[in-house]
């Protein structure tokens, strides 16, 4: 019997420029061509005169390496195209496990193509930098329960993953589950890129969310992709997942890497919300109050006027807020130093002012409460943060019902037993001041500090990437 050989090639995605000079040569010297019949247009023009082409429909792939095996042991070299690379999701798989049934003696050589996932990548900028995986929505293979388990598996992982065969006419509703599952473990606003007809001239590439992605705009030309935790679209409009090279300076390696984990962190807790359809601005503050206190009760206790904390942003961030004012030295310690740099605001204590405790032995009033009035006397503007003293936030909301004070924001977090409950509902009728109150008895100075960070930071909530300062 004579022995030919046959060449699985991938053509790549549809782009005449996406061949490579190898499949080229090898669709060239080919006396037989054997393919699904859509192909045949990407590659015309570039075959010998007399060669064969045998091109087939949809859901033919057996009768396709059949007819290459019976001409290759005729002794011709057949050229089996896939659409991609050949090896994924392509026919390469097929052709070698009919080479073992058939007991055959042809030879069988594998050229590689450019993926439709790489294509689309480089189409949406770099989202595959790190550690990814591909998924196919088709049943036709596989069973249904099984994609979904690696559905999951890829949603926990934090790969990045890129989506084949996301719809068609008969399945319609896996994408919808896809989406369920990945919102389980990602934040909302995790990147998506889709792209349409890759490297054709109907090619259509989009950018969007996890929660934006509309199924109905996906068809089965589509590539999805994915991104992780640390994906992000860059100001060009460009869908990036860094690689970490930024890691190998020795200094800021501690800071990424303390950076890392609170991104982590924040994953976590977004995906274990109760309601995680909240504004952004609150929920942004609200994940900074449970990652310090591990308490999820915030979800319950934590109120915030809407959109403050954008509001207290753009006045922080504008020039506005010059000074932040805290009634204990604890919350000054926890608002983060690289933060207020950059944004040129000064947090400041009064307690240990030599004047409060002269005032507050002549007044018959505590400390904290002297170190308010002498804030108020100095800044009556400033965003005020209260993470110990009740009083001290009582004494504020007297002196901006005498018109003394007049802050641009209010953070209402004393924690204790004595008038803490009192002082916040003091606080909350000041319809025209934004607020953000910690209610009941719970409190302290870290979360009273961590929620001034939340305003500092509000500019990295849209990407959920906390701890730019850490």
């Amino acid at each position: 019997m004579l022995s030919g050989k046959i060449i699985v090639a991938g053509i790549g995605p549809g782009s005449k420029e996406d061949i490579t000079p190898a499949v080229l040569d090898a669709i060239k010297i080919s006396d037989v061509i054997v393919g699904y019949k859509y192909y045949f247009q990407f590659i015309e023009n570039i075959t010998k005169d007399d060669a064969l082409c045998i091109d087939t429909g949809m859901k033919k792939e057996r009768e396709r390496a059949i007819q290459a095996f019976e001409y290759a042991e005729q002794g011709k070299t057949v050229c089996v195209i896939s659409s991609g690379d050949a090896g994924i999701y392509g026919m390469c798989p097929l052709v070698y496990e009919m080479k073992v049934e058939r007991k055959s003696d042809v030879e069988i050589e594998v050229l590689p193509g450019i993926s439709a996932f790489q294509k689309a990548a480089a189409l949406l900028g770099c989202p595959i930098g790190h550690d990814f995986c591909v998924i196919s929505l088709s049943d036709l293979m596989t069973p249904w329960d099984r994609i979904e388990k690696r559905i999951k598996a890829a949603s926990v992982a934090d790969f990045v993953t890129a989506v084949y065969n996301p719809k068609s006419k008969g399945r319609y509703w896996q994408l919808y589950r896809l989406l369920e599952i990945f919102l389980q473990d990602r934040s909302p606003d995790t990147p998506v890129g889709y792209v349409r007809q890759a490297g054709r001239d109907d090619q259509e590439v989009k950018l969007t969310t996890l929660k934006e992605l509309d199924p109905e705009e996906v068809d089965m030309f589509t590539i999805l992709i994915i991104g992780n935790s640390q994906s992000y679209i860059s100001p060009d409009t460009k869908f990036i997942t860094p690689r970490g090279y930024y890691r190998e300076d020795a200094d800021n390696g501690a800071k990424n890497l303390g950076q890392d984990i609170m991104i982590r962190s924040f994953r976590t807790i977004d995906g274990e919300l109760k309601n995680r359809n909240i504004p952004l601005d609150k929920k942004w503050a609200l994940l900074h109050a449970i990652h310090t206190t591990a308490d999820f009760d915030m979800e319950n206790v934590f109120i915030s006027d809407e959109g403050a904390v954008e509001q207290l942003h753009n006045q922080c961030t504008d020039g506005r807020i010059k000074y932040i004012i805290t009634d204990v030295t604890m919350v000054t310690s926890g608002i983060r130093k690289g933060a207020l740099e950059r944004l040129g605001i000064e947090a400041k204590c009064y307690l240990h002012d030599p004047r409060v405790a002269d005032m507050a032995k002549d007044k018959g009033i505590t400390r904290t409460q002297a170190g308010i009035r002498l804030a108020v006397e100095e800044h009556p503007d400033a965003l005020y943060a209260f993470g110990n003293a009740p009083t001290a936030l009582m004494e504020l909301c007297e002196l901006i019902r005498k018109g003394k004070a007049h802050p641009a924001g209010v953070i209402g977090a004393p924690v204790g037993f004595v008038n803490v409950k009192e002082s916040k509902h003091m606080l909350k009728p000041f319809k025209n001041i934004p607020k953000l109150i910690v209610d009941g008895r719970k409190g302290g100075s870290n979360l009273a500090a961590t929620l001034v960070n939340s305003i500092l930071t509000f500019d990295d909530a849209q990407q959920l990437k906390p701890g730019r300062d850490v």
